[in-house]
């Protein structure tokens, strides 16, 4: 395959993951937003993280000039603590917040 078209497509294929990774975490924080539940918190933050890891990967190879195996442990460094961000907080119960009683 053409080296221009393989690149291309790597674009072309990371800025749809962008696009559905972005409104995933939009809707998580909406989500958030409407529950302030902590472990949907945690979730959207997880999310953007793993996001964030495809935008800093290809922008640090693709635009500003760095080596492909720069790009590539910076994109895996944000797509570890994002994944590990996802785990804690689908698997970890946190406490409730205390509410206040009416007075």
């Amino acid at each position: 395959m053409d080296r221009g078209l393989l690149i291309l497509l790597v674009v072309l294929v990371n800025a749809v993951v962008l696009v559905l990774g972005g409104l995933v975490t939009h809707l998580a924080y909406r989500a958030y937003r409407r529950t302030h539940g902590r472990e949907l918190g945690l979730f959207t933050l997880g999310f953007g993280l793993l996001t964030l890891g495809f935008a800093v990967g290809g922008t640090l190879h693709q635009l500003l000039g760095a080596d492909l195996l720069t790009g590539v442990l910076a994109q895996s460094l944000l797509s570890a603590l994002g994944l590990a961000t996802l785990v804690y907080s689908l698997y970890v119960r946190l406490p409730k917040e205390p509410t206040t009683a009416p007075a």
